[in-house]
């Protein structure tokens, strides 16, 4: 699985500074001088899709242009970031872009953009010094869908969260500053903080950048930030809304998690000793609102594109991948499928996956300027099907309540006031309540179920045998579906045959035969 030739059996090189020069010439490494790197981005939750993504583009841009002004620094506001920390900090921030193709080759590339990495829970303080710095242009996040306390019921900001709570009391008893014994919890009180001393400072505020998968990002950041804000300082909530950007953006590129393979590949065929390296796909894309408080790098020279108005760009993107992703990850599970690639291959869920995006999902787009839909999904089914990127669907269904409230449930609603089809999502629907109540594929064995609503899904699922809508109870998920009759009527129907069948490819071929 490789494009370099055989490399003999000479000991792996440990990835850091002093060996970079020292690298097989296969491996892509820095042109740059990194003595000479400024921060001029601090990012929140440095997992393997920023490493694959904004800080792929970053150090590109940095490569190509010299302009070393945009070095990033990294943010862990969980304990469980300390592994992440460690494991770079001996590798003096280097890590390995580990890019998978169709047809088995790969190459690799070492990212050399990251400058450090703050751990929230060391040194509170720290990290709100760092993203107030003159030099911090952006201070972006992937911090997942749930990571902006989000209430999709009320479309507010949820204050009766244990972390808005924790946060907030500490704040009253500290009038408003940071508690370093009690390192806040949410990324709103660190921003609020640093854009604070930048408001007293009398200096230009920075960008505020979400780079996650929900639909209007930027505004969601926004909304959910003056919403906590404007609970405990109206006057900054007030400059912040004046003086601070927050540019939507759709980002792309697929990037399954790491395993000892991946590593052991690099060692065995690269020579290259990585602790954590990022496997991803060859296909990326970023595509953002050029509504920025501060200067920007010009990612465009490598790739990003820049529009006035991303959302058809993010909405054709969320209701045809990210969708699919779902569609194949519960479908799947419950069949005993184990990777999308292997279920996108299989003929019956490749079928159904796209009589979904054809009839429910591609009526709910908008008009997408320079894109030919039908060939986007050809393009996603290659990518999907790339033998060489094992996506599992455990993650796929990682934190599937906050997933299919984003990605499946405004595409039924889209139908429903359209006089759309819907079935094809229902049955999605119904599947998720049957993996939510079993807990095991169709072989009896275990499915690894991570969800903070997984109890609760539970709680609700499990009673569908004695009341078939008892799933739909799940408010979080569904808000007012339940009240709709044609919704209703469409998921009991699906959710008792799949019950009565107890096998989800019978229900699917059912479906698929209504279209022919």
């Amino acid at each position: 699985m490789s494009n370099v030739s055989s490399l003999n059996q000479a000991a792996a090189i440990s990835l850091n500074q002093k060996n970079l020069r020292q690298l097989p010439s296969s491996v892509k490494v820095p042109s740059y001088n990194r003595s000479e790197l400024r921060t001029g981005i601090v990012h929140v939750g440095v997992g393997g899709f920023h490493r694959s993504h904004e800080a792929f583009y970053t150090d590109e841009y940095m490569q190509s242009s010299g302009d070393l002004s945009w070095g990033i620094c990294g943010i862990g506001l969980r304990e469980g970031d300390r592994k992440m920390q460690g494991l770079l900090k001996q590798q003096d921030n280097l890590y390995t872009l580990l890019v998978k193709h169709p047809n088995g080759s790969a190459h690799a590339q070492v990212i050399a953009c990251l400058t450090d990495f703050l751990l929230a829970g060391d040194n509170p303080q720290a990290v709100v010094d760092k993203m107030a710095h003159a030099d911090t242009k952006i201070v972006s996040l992937t911090i997942t869908e749930g990571g902006y306390n989000y209430d999709p019921v009320t479309d507010a900001f949820d204050f009766s969260h244990p972390d808005a709570i924790f946060d907030l009391q500490n704040l009253a008893v500290n009038n408003a500053c940071l508690d370093v014994n009690k390192p806040p919890r949410l990324v709103f009180t660190y921003l609020a903080a640093a854009l604070k001393v930048r408001k007293e400072a009398g200096e230009k505020a920075f960008t505020v950048q979400s780079c996650d998968n929900i639909q209007h990002n930027g505004n969601m950041t926004r909304n959910m930030l003056l919403a906590y804000v404007e609970h405990f300082d109206p006057e900054l909530a007030k400059w912040i809304s004046e003086e601070v950007c927050f540019p939507n953006a759709m980002v792309d590129r697929i990037t399954p998690a790491t395993f000892p393979e991946d590593t052991l590949f690099l060692k065995n065929n690269m020579q290259l000793e990585d602790a954590w390296p990022v496997v991803c796909e060859p296909f990326a894309q970023w595509i953002i609102e050029d509504k920025f408080s501060d200067a920007r790098p010009l990612w465009e020279k490598v790739g990003a594109q820049f529009v006035s108005d991303v959302t058809p760009y993010e909405k054709m993107k969320i209701r045809l991948l990210n969708a699919g992703h779902s569609v194949l990850g519960i479908l799947g599970s419950i069949e005993h499928q184990a990777t999308i690639d292997k279920a996108v291959s299989t003929p019956i869920f490749g079928q159904y996956l796209r009589l979904f995006m054809d009839t429910e999902a591609t009526p709910a787009l908008d008009p997408v300027e320079g894109i030919d839909i039908s060939e986007y999904k050809d393009i996603l089914f290659e990518r999907f099907a790339n033998p060489n990127i094992k996506d599992k669907l455990e993650r796929i269904c990682l934190d599937s309540s906050s997933k299919i409230n984003t990605f499946l449930v405004p595409t039924v609603l889209h139908n429903l006031q359209t006089k759309g089809s819907i079935k094809l999502a229902c049955l999605v629907l119904a599947a998720w309540c049957y993996y939510s109540d079993k807990r095991v594929n169709d072989k009896g064995e275990a499915l690894d179920i991570n969800d903070p609503l997984a109890d609760e899904l539970h709680a609700c699922a499990k009673h569908t045998q004695s009341n078939k809508l008892a799933f739909l109870d799940m408010e979080t998920v569904f808000g007012e579906l339940k009240q709709d009759e044609r919704f209703v009527a469409e998921y009991e129907k699906q959710v008792s045959a799949l019950y009565a069948s107890n096998n989800i490819v019978t229900q699917m071929r059912e479906l698929i035969s209504t279209y022919k």
